[in-house]
């Protein structure tokens, strides 16, 4: 796996209308994990991808309405099978954080990359979204060296009382001893 061009060669490239440039002179150097599921807590239903293009018929299903006009994206997107879709390149600003602060930095859509996996904060992710995530997180410390360890936060660490994702079944223990075991 590498990144070219800002596009990951091992992603299904699906090209969201949702972003624009990042600032000049800023580096990437955080990643953000995040969430989702369309129809809140129903997989594989081809939503997200139509959400993060602009493309989703939000009346077509009563719980997807407050979707109605939203335009957001993160980079990537990890299915439950661990497939990589890829909407924004990783050298542009993806719409996926929102109002947010790392380390006192606000506008952490500004220097992050967003990965969102399909699922729901109190559902377990599958092993093939942690070894996706793995793969892609070392992939992108390899090519954005601001990007560290220490630096991957969940979406829920940059708007706490705003966001909950990827919630409490994400098991950020196992996933970082899988990046510190190759690291």
């Amino acid at each position: 796996m590498q990144v070219i061009d800002g596009w990951l060669d091992s992603a299904k490239r699906c090209e969201s209308p949702n972003y624009n440039a990042r600032p000049e002179q800023t580096d990437v150097s955080l990643l953000v994990i995040h969430n989702i599921s369309l129809p809140a807590g129903e997989f594989g239903t081809g939503c997200i991808e139509q959400l993060f293009t602009n493309t989703l018929d939000c009346h077509a299903d009563e719980r997807l309405l407050d979707l109605d006009g939203v335009e957001v994206s993160s980079h990537l997107l990890i299915d439950r099978e661990g497939q990589l879709t890829q909407f924004v390149s990783m050298n542009d600003r993806a719409w996926h954080a929102g109002e947010s602060c790392f380390d006192g930095q606000k506008n952490c859509n500004d220097f992050s990359i967003g990965i969102e996996l399909e699922g729901v904060d109190d559902s377990p992710y599958t092993e093939q979204q942690y070894q996706s995530l793995v793969s892609v997180t070392l992939c992108l410390m390899n090519d954005y060296p601001a990007l560290t360890v220490d630096r991957i936060v969940g979406h829920s660490d940059i708007a706490p009382g705003r966001k909950t994702d990827p919630g409490p079944a994400f098991d950020w223990s196992y996933y970082r001893q899988q990046l510190v075991a190759v690291v």
